[in-house]
């Protein structure tokens, strides 16, 4: 029986293809830029390519690969194994399994790409060893994976978990998917960055911190800009860092009132702030989560497998 397995995280951005051992190891590693947009084919290519160039950096051929597994931002059918849509990758009912198949000659898996890093760190993170467990990304937008009784749970129509898309501001800010005042809009690492860019403005340019951090071009702001002036002494960075946090920790608190897993696990470039992100965070939900006198409560961590998660979930579908 064949040891290995490749996971392939498709990303907006970046595709990244891993060999993945039976212990959770990524032993290679692979990647290119999405380039969308472009024909569902080319991306398929590009796939292809970079699965090829991980089994040829481990020292393996195609034929030491089991299988091969991959998450795909949208709304994802494991059993049909189509992707019925994908609005960042502007594709409907993508046949990319069978797309894949064609290239690789091994079988594909699919499953949404958050529910993929949920099921990476469940098997070898942050949350390994829970039977119920729930994992947030915060990127682009923010991606919600959720574990069950040691099950990776979709809903009926395989687009459950969509846990950005719940509101916490009636009428608020417009969101991607059309409503208004979805978390994503406010926790998302892309609303962190309007949000510093928004207070920038506001400031006097003369007297900005952050702006003369950046080197006056508010293209240059990412979601560290708010933190670092935050830790300078800047009042603006800080004022902007505790919204994102009361933002942050509103969804949670919903989250974990709804689930109440053993572990809640960030993910995504803003949590690598650590302590910094989470410690005022779980001030929030102590007081403000239902559970708030029971013993045991919901741990809120950092996702351990970072960007890895999503390989080594996708590879162990």
């Amino acid at each position: 029986m064949n040891e290995y397995k490749v996971g392939i995280d498709l990303g907006g951005t970046n595709i990244v293809a891993g060999v993945v051992d039976k212990d959770y190891n990524i032993i290679a590693k692979a990647e290119c830029k999405t380039a969308i947009p472009r024909p569902e084919s080319e991306v398929c290519d590009s796939m292809a390519t970079v699965a090829k160039q991980a089994i040829k950096k481990a020292k393996l051929k195609m034929e030491d690969i089991a299988q091969i597994g991959i998450g795909v931002p949208g709304a994802v059918n494991p059993e049909t194994r189509i992707v019925e849509t994908s609005p960042n990758l502007f594709f409907h009912n993508w046949e990319v399994s069978n797309m894949m198949e064609e290239r690789l000659n091994k079988y594909v898996k699919i499953e949404n790409d958050a529910n993929a890093a949920a099921w990476g760190e469940f098997l070898a993170g942050s949350a390994k060893g829970c039977r119920n467990a729930v994992a947030i990304t915060l990127g682009t937008g923010v991606g919600g994976g959720i574990i069950i009784d040691g099950k990776l749970y979709s809903g009926s129509n395989f687009a459950g978990a969509e846990l950005g898309h719940m509101v916490i501001v009636k009428d608020g800010k417009e969101c991607g998917c059309g409503r208004k005042g979805c978390w994503e809009a406010y926790a998302s690492a892309t609303a962190l960055i309007n949000m510093t860019k928004d207070a920038i403005k506001n400031e006097n340019a003369e007297f900005s911190y952050m702006l003369k951090a950046v080197d006056g071009d508010l293209n240059n702001v990412n979601g560290k800009t708010p933190f670092d002036a935050m830790f300078a002494g800047d009042s603006t960075g800080k004022a902007v860092v505790e919204q994102y946090v009361s933002y942050l920790a509103t969804g949670i608190v919903n989250v974990i009132n709804i689930f109440q897993p053993d572990v809640l696990c960030i993910g995504g470039g803003v949590s690598k702030q650590g302590e910094n992100l989470l410690a005022p965070v779980r001030a929030i939900v102590e007081k403000e989560r239902i559970t708030k006198d029971n013993n045991k409560q919901t741990i809120i961590c950092t996702a351990t497998l970072g960007n890895d998660a999503g390989i080594i979930g996708a590879a162990m579908l």
